[in-house]
């Protein structure tokens, strides 16, 4: 049975505050929705003390931003912005259009067709997400979005010179200095100033979030976010002063972000603790990490490995590391997480900032029936048919008339009587079809 050493909060407590951002995201989105830009600027305000002259950045700003940089920051962007682009290059060449017939004459086909414009959101604040501008950005761009509108927050005022130049050399079409539900609701409503987005893709706090949630159907989203998680697998191989650092690595995201181990091994989970402990106080991000931890962190130990994979696979957390003698083996024995991070030369951090795989991913359990972020999201995949043989579209037609029937659906099925009156083997004139058919 499992050993529970670390607990986090009641699930009751987090509802009570979720029900309050839910109220105050509804009571903004209506505001967004009645006055259009006039609300977005009084609400940038309130919330960024931001209200410029316009909120979108010209080429001239963008370019002086950019400028701005050290040449080693520009060179790091590029690269982590190259490993993210190779690898949804890669995604995207295992999705193929193709057209195959069925029946002699029956071609049925399917298309990846690019949304036509997407709103991609970059988290600013206290503490700025550039890396999410390659995730989202790129990422789309390479999908063959023709449009993309990138928002970020001023942070205290300030421009984020890193992620304006991180959304630029991604290729963002527009980029916005505009943050938080503001910029979400401009984004999926349209103002006068910001066209109408299809999609939104990009993290944030959950204010965000639930601006996303609430919007869905007037406008596509990524995924349903919650707050940042890791989970760690360890056995007794694993250094616990390792596991103990990455697990505030990912606790520094938000004061509600969950850091949970599960262990085999009891004396790794207790020296674990420990060192979470001794490293808490020293760290610069202690305000968002330390609330994390005492809050939503979990130490659990089980009876073996197996069991570990199991409990683990109960969470479907976003992030799952993986540090034990045969890591490899959870891609056998795990099903249900947003992104694995095999072994100790492996960690959680690469994945949000440098290694390729996108860092959009799923929370709340939600990777029990969904992936993270990829080339995928931004394209629909659709369908057409076209029956050119006149044999095979009598031999639908008539069992189209019978499945429809089943069905109780008569307009259905005189379609398909018509087709099997016309073209089969009488070869009945058009208009003697829809005799036959009325009859």
């Amino acid at each position: 049975m499992p050993r529970i050493l670390k607990s986090a909060l009641p699930a009751e407590s987090v509802r009570t505050r979720r029900n309050d951002v839910i109220t105050r995201v509804a009571s903004i989105l209506d505001d967004i929705r009645d006055r259009g830009d006039v609300a977005v600027r009084e609400w940038s305000t309130t919330f960024d003390k931001w209200t410029p002259e316009s909120f979108r950045l010209d080429a001239a700003q963008i370019n002086d931003i950019v400028a701005s940089l050290p040449a080693q920051v520009i060179e790091d962007i590029e690269f982590v912005q190259h490993q993210v682009r190779v690898f949804a290059e890669h995604q995207r060449a295992s999705m193929s259009d193709f057209e195959i017939e069925t029946l002699p004459g029956v071609h049925l086909g399917q298309k990846h067709i690019p949304v036509g414009r997407v709103g991609a959101y970059v988290p600013g604040g206290r503490y700025p997400l550039t890396a999410s501008a390659h995730m989202t950005i790129v990422t789309a761009k390479v999908a063959g979005v023709p449009s993309v509108a990138a928002c970020t927050p001023p942070i205290r005022g300030e421009v984020p010179a890193a992620t304006v130049a991180a959304m630029h050399l991604a290729g963002a079409d527009e980029i916005y200095l505009l943050g938080g539900v503001q910029a979400i609701g401009a984004l999926a409503l349209g103002t006068d100033t910001i066209a109408k987005a299809d999609m939104l893709a990009g993290p944030g706090n959950a204010y965000v979030a639930e601006a996303k949630r609430q919007l869905f159907g007037q406008v596509g989203i990524d995924l349903f976010a919650g707050p940042t998680e890791i989970l760690v697998i360890a056995d007794e191989s694993a250094d616990p002063f390792v596991v103990a650092v990455d697990l505030l690595s990912q606790a520094e995201h938000g004061p509600d972000s969950p850091a949970i181990l599960i262990s085999t091994s009891a004396e790794l989970a207790t020296r674990v603790i420990d060192h979470i402990e001794r490293l808490l106080p020293e760290m610069p991000t202690k305000d968002f990490a330390e609330p994390a931890w005492h809050d939503h962190g979990e130490v659990i130990v089980v009876d073996d490995i197996d069991a570990a994979y199991a409990l683990a696979d109960s969470y479907a957390s976003e992030h799952v590391e993986v540090l034990t003698e045969n890591p490899r083996e959870a891609l056998e024995k795990m099903r249900n997480y947003g992104g694995l991070f095999l072994g100790e030369g492996t960690c959680v951090s690469y994945g949000d900032k440098v290694i390729g795989t996108n860092h959009v991913l799923p929370t709340r359990g939600s990777a029990r029936y969904t992936g993270g972020l990829w080339v995928g999201k931004y394209l629909k995949t659709v369908t057409y048919s076209e029956v050119l043989d006149t044999t095979s579209s009598a031999k639908l037609g008539e069992v189209c008339g019978r499945a429809a029937r089943v069905e109780l659906f008569e307009g259905h099925a005189r379609s398909g009587d018509v087709r099997a009156a016309k073209y089969g083997d009488a070869q009945l004139s058009w208009s003697d079809a829809l005799t036959a058919v009325a009859q």
